[in-house]
């Protein structure tokens, strides 16, 4: 019997291999998100309203919109694989997003993207890996198993855009149906927006990835080009400023606040100055860092602006301040750019590190050595990782552990809140000493007279309202994110030279204080002259002998 041939010019295909439109994958994506991965954005409609048909509007909406968004990425023979990556990063998205209740914000999507190597580790479970090879990989897989039909451009164009225009008035209708519900719920409920999986990230990529208003190609923009010290500051004896930057220590687990357990003995110890409600410029490092150093500050927030132009740091060098940044977390996000600046690491001290981290008493290996060679006034920045989540219990050695059990999982959520509150005491325990050990070290120190200022970058969500870590959206964000401690410590040298009456600046901490006080207080320090400098920002100029007024 003769072999059978297939006819010329056709191929046998596997039967379970459908040809499929692009709009058709699309169509089915959408609604397996809606179903699938869209988990923390129901269950906060759930808890917003018992509304039947705003649900079911709420519904056809995000169904519609994210086939809409969907359609503008997919066209032609590149639909299966942009699917089938979306697929598998709505995975993950809906991984972090359940876990840790995290809204996909743009500055949230910054954070990811500016991740480091150690901490994107910490955060990799085998929980994870299972979730996105579930509901990601495997799904993707079957995406890219279907086949789409070829279809002339100008045909293939008009079905397209017939389809986007369809799921856009889809959109709009479903919305009319039930407006005044579903526009009440999301004035009062705002993160839902930002939990509309895959829309939420798809969006927040677009805004993080245009092009900035007032960029350029060119160095920042240059301010306080008028700084100088007066001759007396050139004269005085040298003075030297240590700025420790915390990293996610929350004001009501500080004990110096009142915090029923006293995480912070040793700063109680050594009769520091603290302020007991400053207000952060943001819920992350990557905007408070930033925002902090900047002229702007949240006042005038303006995140271009922040980006484009010098930073506090610049100012101070170009006064003739020696400046150094010692960095054990992420990096300075461009505010150390053009100071000097080293990031810490086994080499200065391999036995407080572990794993691609350091214990932050690491910022202090060397640091004797490294003030005595600094030519007069001097400003030292430490960056610290401090409560870094969500591994607190790395985040001290085990001398630190005075609270036990302590959850030793990164899965936030499935530890019971105070074994997770017991481990983030203990971290806040563990930079009480260290910062003690820097107090120690600077009173020892014969060649400046010296200070010291901590803040915390921003504050953490330990399980309240199911929140966890930090990065919310500002105008959203609960007091856990925005409330952090701060604390002030000078030498008697430093406060006679200076003419610091104690008293008076003890009754000026009550006072609500900000990160927007940092930029004019260091400025104040090393009495330097400039028109940015605000006399009204510097905490130290109201109890002053002699105010610091800005130069004319």
């Amino acid at each position: 019997m003769a072999a059978i041939r297939p006819l010329p010019g056709k191929r046998l295909a596997p039967v379970w291999r459908p040809f499929l439109s692009a709009e058709t994958l699309i169509v089915l994506v959408s609604l397996y998100c809606l179903a699938a991965l869209n988990g923390p954005f129901w269950a906060g409609v759930r808890a917003a309203t018992d509304s039947v048909a705003v649900m079911l509007s709420l519904g056809v909406a995000v169904f519609a919109l994210n086939a809409f968004l969907l359609g503008l990425l997919c066209w032609g023979r590149w639909a299966r694989p942009v699917l089938a990556v979306v697929l598998v990063v709505s995975a993950l998205a809906h991984w972090y997003m359940s876990r840790y209740a995290v809204v996909l914000d743009a500055d949230m999507l910054r954070n990811v993207l500016h991740t480091d190597v150690a901490e994107s580790r910490e955060l990799i479970t085998a929980g994870m890996l299972f979730h996105v090879l579930l509901f990601g990989l495997l799904p993707a897989i079957a995406v890219l198993l279907v086949r789409t039909h070829a279809r002339p451009w100008k045909r293939g164009l008009l079905l397209h855009s017939g389809f986007l225009a369809g799921m856009l008035l889809l959109t709009v209708v479903a919305i009319i149906l039930s407006s005044q519900g579903v526009f009440a719920m999301m004035r009062q409920h705002k993160a839902l927006r930002y939990q509309i999986t895959p829309g939420n990230y798809l969006v927040g990529l677009v805004n993080v990835a245009k092009p900035s208003k007032r960029e350029f190609s060119g160095p920042p923009a240059v301010i306080g080009a008028d700084a100088k010290r007066p001759s007396a500051a050139l004269q005085r004896r040298p003075r030297l400023f240590v700025l420790v930057v915390g990293e996610t220590v929350r004001a009501d687990h500080w004990g110096l606040n009142g915090y029923a357990r006293q995480t912070t003995p040793e700063l109680a110890a050594r009769k520091v100055i603290n302020f007991p409600d400053v207000r952060a410029c943001g819920t992350s490092t990557e905007v408070s860092v930033p925002c902090m150093f900047s002229m702007q500050g949240r006042e005038h927030y303006d995140q271009d602006a922040i980006r484009n132009h010098q930073t506090l740091l610049d100012v101070v060098a170009r006064a003739g301040v020696s400046v150094l940044w010692r960095d054990n977390q992420s990096g300075c996000k461009g505010v150390c750019a053009r100071v000097p600046s080293h990031v810490m690491g086994s080499q200065d001290a391999s036995d407080l590190c572990a794993g691609g981290r350091c214990f932050d008493q690491i910022l202090l290996a060397g640091l004797a050595d490294r003030i005595k060679a600094m030519p007069g006034d001097g400003l030292i920045v430490l960056h610290m990782l401090g409560n870094h989540g969500p591994n607190y219990f790395e985040r001290y050695p085990p001398a630190f552990e005075r609270w036990t059990p302590v959850c030793k999982s990164v899965e936030l959520s499935r530890c019971k809140q105070p074994e997770l509150v017991n481990a983030y005491d203990n971290a806040i325990l563990y930079s009480d000493s260290v910062l003690g050990s820097l107090i120690d070290l600077l009173k020892a120190q014969t060649s400046h007279d010296t200070a010291m200022l901590f803040v915390s970058d921003h504050g953490e969500s330990l399980g309240e309202y199911g929140l966890y870590l930090h990065g919310a959206p500002f105008s959203i964000a609960p007091d856990q994110q925005l409330a952090v401690p701060m604390v002030l410590w000078l030498s008697p040298g430093f406060e006679a030279d200076a003419g610091i009456n104690d008293a008076c600046l003890r009754e000026f901490a009550r006072r609500r204080a900000s990160h927007d006080n940092l930029f004019s207080t260091v400025l104040g320090v090393f009495d330097v002259q400039t028109s940015v400098y605000r006399n009204e920002r510097d905490l130290l100029a109201s109890c002053r002998g002699t105010t610091q007024a800005s130069a004319q």
